[in-house]
């Protein structure tokens, strides 16, 4: 897909357990450290969009929903998971959960 001479990859060429860890690892560090919680979000939605379309061409829309949920389900379990185990183990938490069912559900067969 072209515009505006950008190119983006086709969805079943990318692999989503790296955009999923981007998407929780790098909006909560946009937001802790700018300040500004909503560019966290940007970033979050961002990678969760991207990943969505891969979810979406290379494994339909069950799994499109249930990694969607699962996604969404670890950004919100991190914030009261942090107030018992702190911030950087809950977001390392919720984020191993989800690179790992994004590699085992639709990246590995890539590999």
């Amino acid at each position: 897909m072209s515009k505006d001479g950008m190119t983006l990859r086709d969805a079943t060429d990318v692999q989503t357990a790296p955009v999923v860890a981007l998407g929780l690892v790098g909006g909560y560090l946009a937001a802790r450290e700018t300040g500004i919680r909503p560019l966290g979000g940007v970033l979050l939605g961002a990678a969760g969009v991207l990943a969505g379309r891969t979810w979406l061409a290379k494994r339909g829309p069950g799994a499109t929903v249930a990694l969607s949920a699962l996604y969404l389900l670890g950004f919100g379990l991190s914030h009261p998971l942090a107030k018992k185990i702190g911030a950087w183990p809950s977001v390392a938490v919720v984020t191993a959960a989800n690179v790992a069912a994004n590699h085992l559900l639709v990246d590995r067969d890539q590999d």
